[in-house]
């Protein structure tokens, strides 16, 4: 008999992304099984061909099934709300309760009190990933779910080969972009230049990834760069997920900051350069394909001031660290 699993999980791209991992292991402990997908449509376009995957749905909804098995990986509200709301024989992760975030099961009641335990959230020492299959109650394997390219995404790509002149290039792609709530996590850009020039210097072409927040600055930086005699590819701001994807399945190696675009490269199977400057090293599962470069300070912020900017410590990682892992 086919069982029904419905797991809901909105939050960050990133976030979607490496939850992916435990689509295996559900999979493997209910062969028998229909996996429906609740998230954001801001994310929604990468799920679609993601194995195991039966169904992807956005929010807002108003889901009127029953489901064998429910998952609620989310603590927003949206999440809670739906994991209350919908009928499920049995429930893990969380709900909310009297307007707090509550678990459902044993399983989730460590990751929740990292959440909101600032000492507890600094002295652990598991994954992501860990905490979410021990939230789910399923066995960990470090299991890695990628994701697929559609035949329209891989054509963009090869024609931003083709018109940037990259073709048979040894590529890194560099990606420091950051929210505006963690100021903290992007590597200055004087150290982004550096590294840039001293990339080129060994014959690597560079293609710098960014998105809205970037609008500006990543001209400037292109424009200086090129008066020096370093062309530097740059991605559309406003690439679509699978655009984006695209692009750095391109890259023989990726540089990034504790990222969305950490996370797709790792799906894709990249090896991966990650600078850690205020978030925690030792959540992210690094596969065997990341390499992780940890500012000193990084115990100074993380967590308490993880949203304060401290121009020392963004350029506390050298160019010269970073290119001697390249």
């Amino acid at each position: 008999m086919t069982q029904k699993i419905l797991v809901i999980k909105l939050g960050a791209k990133g976030d979607v992304i490496r939850t992916l991992s435990i689509l295996p292991a559900m999979k493997k402990k209910f062969p028998e099984s229909e996996i429906t997908w609740i998230t954001k449509s801001n994310i929604s376009d990468l799920l679609g061909k993601v194995e195991n995957i039966d169904r992807v749905l956005t929010i807002p909804l108003d889901l009127n099934e029953e489901f064998d098995i429910l998952y609620n990986l989310d603590i927003e509200k949206e999440a809670t709300d739906l994991a209350i709301n919908i009928k499920s024989n049995k429930k893990y992760g969380f709900y909310s309760e009297g307007g707090y975030p509550a678990a459902f099961n044993m399983g989730t009641e460590y990751y929740l009190n990292t959440l909101f335990d600032d000492e507890l959230k600094k002295n652990n020492k598991k994954t992501y990933q860990e905490m979410i299959f021990e939230l789910a109650e399923l066995p960990y394997d470090k299991e890695l779910c990628g994701i697929s390219l559609t035949e329209e995404s891989t054509k963009y790509a090869q024609d931003f080969l083709k018109l940037n002149n990259l073709d048979n290039k040894k590529i890194i792609g560099l990606h420091m972009g950051s929210s505006p709530r963690w100021p903290s996590k992007a590597w200055s850009e004087e150290r982004v230049k550096e590294f840039i020039k001293k990339a080129g210097d060994k014959g690597y072409k560079i293609i710098l990834f960014g998105g809205p927040d970037e609008i500006e600055s990543h001209p400037k930086i292109i424009e200086e760069l090129k008066l020096e005699g370093y062309p530097v590819a740059r991605n559309n701001p406003f690439n679509s997920n699978s655009e984006f994807a695209s692009l750095i399945n391109l890259c023989d190696k990726v540089v990034c900051s504790d990222s969305f675009a950490l996370h797709i490269a790792l799906a894709l199977k990249k090896e991966v350069i990650g600078l850690f400057f205020c978030t925690s090293p030792d959540e992210v599962e690094d596969y065997g394909l990341l390499k992780k470069i940890i500012a000193t300070r990084i115990y100074e912020f993380f967590p308490e001031k993880m949203n304060l900017y401290d121009e020392d410590l963004v350029k506390s990682i050298s160019a010269d660290e970073v290119l001697k892992n390249i």
